[in-house]
């Protein structure tokens, strides 16, 4: 098995307990709401804590299709969660997202006081692969861009709902 780690960090004008909130403790809510691609996000094991594995459904469509899109899921496993520090990690662990070659892929995120009173968002993901396998690249930032995509989405809607708390 092969680990890669990668970082990044993001920047939001939201503030990082509204951000927090949104993007995990009410994050089941929030998503379908802000994307309407997403359909459900249900827990199929645990209760929501440390150990629990979330089934997040999606309608995925080529933009050059005439077609409506092809349902499909992903499986995240909460991993921990610092409300305290505003931490969270989670693992692909199935589902559309996990590439034939990894094994899971983990995201552990941190949120920390931003510049005017916004955020900004520390990430590390670690890549674990099966046998000597190395992350396709293209898939890496197909990956990367659908992650940011989210974000940003999920960023609009706080600013479109001010009186999101």
């Amino acid at each position: 098995m092969g680990v890669f780690t990668f970082e990044d960090e993001i920047n939001s004008p939201v503030a990082p307990a509204t951000l927090y909130k949104a993007l995990v403790t009410d994050a089941d809510n929030v998503i379908p709401k802000a994307l309407d691609s997403f359909k459900s996000v249900e827990n199929v094991e645990g209760n929501g804590g440390p150990g629990t594995i979330k089934k997040i459904t999606f309608l995925e469509a080529d933009v050059n299709e005439w077609i409506d899109g092809e349902t499909k899921f992903v499986l995240h496993k909460i991993e921990s969660i610092d409300e305290a520090n505003l931490g969270y990690s989670y693992s692909v662990v199935g589902g559309a997202a996990l590439p034939d070659t990894a094994e899971k892929i983990t995201f552990d995120s941190k949120l920390v006081a931003g510049p005017n009173g916004g955020s900004a968002g520390k990430l590390t993901v670690k890549y674990e692969t099966k046998g000597d396998a190395e992350p396709n690249q293209d898939e890496l930032k197909t990956g990367k861009a659908k992650a940011d995509a989210l974000f940003k989405a999920i960023e609009a809607y706080l600013l479109a709902h001010p009186d999101y708390n």
